[in-house]
C-alpha cells in the first residue's frame, strides 16, 4: 500500500502528499493549464546543463489529483546565500525558461492564478513565484517546483520578483553590498541596455505588490493572505520595497556601467 508522506510550505492547494516518487496535488481550476506550462517544458527539453528545470506532469490519480515528478533536494531558503556565480547561472535558468515560454500556446479555456499580476498585462506564461522556497537545489539539478501561480505576466515582471528573493533584496540591506550580486544575475539573464534601464522600476513594483497583497488580505480576510499578514509578513514586503524604490537610480548605474 501507498504511503502518503504530507508536505508542507503550499499557499494555494490544500494537502499536498508525497508518494514514493511522486506528489498528488488537489486538481483546482487552473491545474489543466499548469499541466499545459509543464508538458510545454518537458516537451522542449528545457534545460541547463542537461538537466530539467520544471517538474514532470504525469496526470491525474484516481482521487482526481495532480500526479507530478518528486524532486529530491533541499529548498534554496534552507541554504545559504547564493554566490555570485550561483545567481548568475540562476539568471541563465530564468532566461532559458522564459525563452521555452515564449513559444507555448495556451489552451484556450485555459484558467490561470496569478496572485500578483502584472498591471500592464503581459502575453508570456510566467512561474509567477520564482522565489528560494520554491527551488529545490540537488546535485546536479535545480528545479521550481509549485507553477499553481503561473499565468500572464512579462519577463521584467517575474524576473523582478526572482531578483528580489533570490539576490535577495532584504529591508536592511546595504546598496552598495547588494548592488554586484544583482548585476550578476541580470547578467546572466542577458537584459538589453534599454531593459536594465527598465528593469530597477519593475522590481519595486513588484516587490510592493506583494505588500499590498497581504494588505488587502488583512483587508478583506481572504486566505492564505490574511494570515500572513497577521503573522507580520508585510513587516517584511512593505519595508523590502521602499528599500527597492528607495535605490532605483543605484540600481540602474549598477546595471549599465
Amino acid at each position: 500500500m501507498d504511503v502518503e508522506e504530507e508536505l508542507t510550505g503550499g499557499n494555494v492547494a490544500d494537502r499536498v502528499v508525497r508518494i514514493g516518487a511522486t506528489v498528488r496535488k488537489p486538481a483546482l481550476a487552473h491545474t489543466a493549464g499548469v499541466e499545459a506550462v509543464l508538458a510545454h517544458l518537458d516537451g522542449k527539453a528545457f534545460a541547463l546543463d542537461g538537466k530539467a528545470f520544471a517538474p514532470r506532469t504525469l496526470g491525474r490519480d484516481d482521487q482526481g489529483r495532480h500526479v507530478l515528478e518528486y524532486i529530491p533536494g533541499t529548498l534554496a531558503d534552507t541554504l545559504p546565500p547564493f554566490s555570485v556565480d550561483e545567481l548568475r547561472r540562476l539568471g541563465r535558468l530564468i532566461r532559458e525558461l522564459h525563452d521555452a515560454m515564449a513559444t507555448f500556446d495556451p489552451p484556450a479555456d485555459a484558467a490561470w492564478h496569478p496572485v500578483v499580476p502584472d498591471p500592464a498585462g503581459g502575453d508570456l506564461i510566467c512561474h509567477g513565484d520564482l522565489a528560494p522556497w520554491n527551488l529545490v537545489c540537488g546535485d546536479d539539478r535545480w528545479t521550481f517546483i509549485d507553477w499553481d501561480n503561473a499565468g500572464p505576466s512579462t519577463r521584467l515582471w517575474d524576473l523582478g520578483y526572482a531578483a528580489q528573493t533570490l539576490v535577495p533584496l532584504l529591508p536592511t540591506g546595504d546598496v552598495t553590498v547588494d548592488a554586484p550580486p544583482l548585476r550578476a544575475f541580470v547578467d546572466g539573464y542577458g537584459l538589453d541596455h534599454e531593459e536594465r534601464l527598465a528593469f530597477p522600476a519593475q522590481l519595486a513594483a513588484r516587490t510592493r505588490g506583494s505588500y499590498e497583497l497581504l494588505v488587502r488580505g488583512h483587508e478583506t480576510g481572504e486566505e492564505p493572505w490574511a494570515t500572513h499578514y497577521a503573522n507580520g509578513h508585510a513587516d517584511f514586503w512593505g519595508p523590502a520595497a521602499e528599500y527597492s524604490a528607495l535605490h532605483h537610480d543605484a540600481w540602474v548605474d549598477a546595471l549599465i556601467h
